[in-house]
């Protein structure tokens, strides 16, 4: 049987901007479960969360950490998030298993951008959220403001459930008003004394307890009725209030903390046993059939894959959550989304780079698995004969593009490999080889992201690149009309190779009138693939070219489309009208004509007064207000046109065409 059931499991999210302390936290929660003897430091590079190489030579969170802790009968599943948003791939994943959000403010910074931003991920996802005030021990620490500037950004739904009594580096007593009981600590952390609360404070807490009860009570009616009759509410009936206003996203209790010296963590591991919703508590995943799967241990079996890990000695790792039924080592399942069936033949529990062996994992719980052929970051798999498969996790576009190559040659299949690795790992890297730049690009976040995509190109996979910009994607089209003609003859021996075209082109527009001066006999329509459209006219009288011959003309002019005769370029938005040639009875064959229609088209085009069309991206840019001028004034540079300016929380949102190049916002 495993340690845990689904009741007593809790999944929680670590979140915050980069450098707000969620490392330093998740160390905290181990050492005081007894999980690790000493508390190792982000400076020290002797975290159990970044655990990576890459992590400790850059002194911040690249991956999402898996860890896990008890604590007082519950197993508390934590997974550690990077704080930077080119890393959005590692936080959508890591709440798309969460149940509990736990987003860390800088008592120093406030509220700062990537808070902003991961915000938004959470409310797609309705997460349960509790905030948490770090840093409370720095000089500069200012637990007001950040509350209030909380409070403005993320709504008056955050209700303050302990504030500190002093801050600054005397900052050692927190005042909890749910349970009305001061925790005062010593210089090293650790376990709390628990006191009254002075009479110096007590005006302030019963004031905050009052603003607690008051707001639980106004999202429950039993409540609130009670409220009404009783004039209190006691702890219990404060925990549950709370719980169901987690799990409706209508509160966000917030916390006091100073990870770095191990002050309010045990506290907050407490509230998150005794009032963090389990995953059976929380709604049925929807699945895309548009059933719901409830979690339940005695339910069909059922995991979603929402990391994977590449290892040089272990390969393929899956990190998944069982969303229903229990598994077990050895159990088979079918994978949804190709019909093939996977064994897990090994079940690990996960500990930063440390993993444990396990016979058996319940629903709700997190785990991971190795050498699975067909799966994949997104897959379902669940028990024969049945048909289950959860929404994926949708990553959000790529904001950057790079070409990328190897430094040296006949590496180029070595970086294959190691790009469809990176893919694997991350799937917000999208790889495409271009034919039309005959560039492979990289899209990515940003250039952090791709700073880290090169790092790893080059210490795991030995492979040296270089990234240079993206050629641009222009177009060609012609501004008047032209004629011209092409022989084509080759007498080599034997049959030879010969065809005569005559040829007209024009710029072509939608409502355009047939020819003039020529007889149509024929007329097709080509939508291209790159945009634009191919108008070709058969005009051919007295039978001077076969009309067997004409698709070789057309594929002639087609192959030339496909690199325009100026830079080489797509063609688009042309018509042509072959109106004359000649051919014979022998030689004349259809490689003959294509040259020949390929040659008179090009010759053509270039006495037809040819254009350049630059490409032109619609961008939509999220900015604070504060720095509106700023990006509209740097946009108008770039030849932008803004089409209009909208509100989105605290940030504007500016939308319009751009022909600026290289520039992808």
């Amino acid at each position: 049987m495993a340690d845990f059931d689904t009741s007593h499991v809790k999944n929680i999210v670590l979140l915050g901007h980069a450098g707000c302390g969620k490392t330093t936290l998740a160390e905290c929660m181990l050492f005081e479960a007894g999980l690790i003897n000493r508390r190792g430091t982000v400076a020290e590079n002797s975290t159990v969360s970044d655990y990576h190489d890459l992590e400790k030579e850059r002194g911040n969170s690249v991956f999402a950490t898996l860890l896990h802790t008890r604590w007082r009968g519950y197993k508390i599943n934590i997974i550690d998030t990077p704080g930077y948003d080119d890393f959005v791939g590692e936080v959508l994943a890591s709440l798309r298993v969460a149940d509990t959000g736990v987003m860390l403010l800088n008592a120093v910074m406030g509220v700062e951008v990537g808070t902003d931003i991961i915000w938004e991920y959470t409310e797609a996802f309705k997460t349960p959220m509790i905030f948490a005030i770090n840093k409370l021990d720095h000089d500069n620490a200012d637990y007001d403001k950040t509350l209030l500037t909380a409070k403005a950004h993320f709504g008056n739904n955050v209700i303050a459930v302990q504030y500190p009594r002093q801050t600054g580096a005397g900052f050692h007593e927190i005042i909890d008003v749910l349970r009305m009981v001061m925790y005062q600590f010593k210089d090293t952390g650790g376990k709390p004394n628990k006191l009254p609360i002075p009479d110096a404070e007590k005006e302030k807490a019963e004031k905050l307890h009052k603003e607690l009860i008051e707001a639980v009570a106004s999202n429950d009616e039993t409540l609130m009725e009670k409220y009404f009759n009783k004039g209190e509410l006691d702890e219990d009936e404060l925990k549950e209030g709370l719980k169901k206003a987690m799990i409706g996203h209508d509160l966000f209790p917030l916390f006091c903390l100073s990870a770095a010296r191990n002050m309010g963590s045990g506290r907050l591991m407490g509230f998150i046993d005794n009032v963090c919703p389990s995953a059976n508590e929380m709604p049925a995943q929807p699945t895309k059939e548009g059933k719901l799967l409830k979690c339940d241990a005695n339910g069909p079996a059922a995991i979603f894959v929402y990391k994977t890990i590449v290892e040089s000695h272990v390969g393929e790792m899956s990190l998944f959550k069982v969303y229903s039924g229990t598994v077990k080592s050895g159990i088979e399942l079918v994978n949804e989304s190709t019909g093939s069936a996977e064994k897990l033949n090994q079940l690990f529990v996960v500990e930063g780079h440390s993993r444990t062996a396990t016979n058996e994992l319940v629903a709700g719980d997190i785990g991971a698995t190795i050498k699975l052929r067909n799966t994949h970051v997104n897959n379902t798999l669940h028990e024969k004969n049945k048909s289950i498969e959860l929404l994926p996790i949708n990553f959000p576009s790529p904001n950057m593009t790079m070409a990328i190559e190897s430094t040296r040659k006949g590496e180029e299949e070595k970086l294959s490999q190691a790009l469809h690795t990176l893919q694997e790992e991350d799937p917000t890297i999208i790889i495409e080889v271009s034919p039309e730049l005959k560039q492979t690009l990289i899209h990515c976040q940003g250039e952090l992201h791709l700073q880290i995509i090169k790092w790893k190109l080059e210490h795991l996979h030995h492979v040296a690149v270089k990234f240079t910009k993206p050629r641009i994607p222009y177009r060609e089209t012609i501004r008047k009309m032209a004629e011209a003609n092409y022989r084509h003859k080759k007498q080599s021996g034997g049959a030879g190779q010969f065809g005569e075209v005559y040829l007209r082109i024009e710029p072509w527009y939608d409502g355009m009138a047939d020819p003039k001066g020529l007889n149509v006999r024929n007329r097709d329509e080509y939508p291209l693939e790159w945009g634009g459209k191919l108008v070709f006219y058969n005009c051919i009288v007295g039978g001077a070219i076969d009309t067997r011959f004409l698709p070789a003309i057309l594929k002639g002019v087609m192959e030339k489309m496909q690199e325009g005769p100026l830079t080489g370029s797509y063609v688009r938005d042309v018509r042509v009208c072959v109106y004359d040639g000649k051919m014979h009875p022998v030689d004349s064959n259809d490689i003959s004509f294509k040259i020949a229609g390929l040659q008179a088209f090009r010759h053509a085009f270039q006495q037809a007064d040819p254009q350049l069309l630059e490409p032109i991206y619609h961008v939509a840019i999220l900015c604070p207000d504060d720095l509106t001028g700023a990006v509209i004034g740097d946009l108008q540079t770039r030849r932008a046109i803004v089409e209009g300016i909208d509100a989105s929380g605290h940030f504007l949102h500016h939308t319009g065409p751009c022909t600026f190049q290289h520039a992808i916002f």
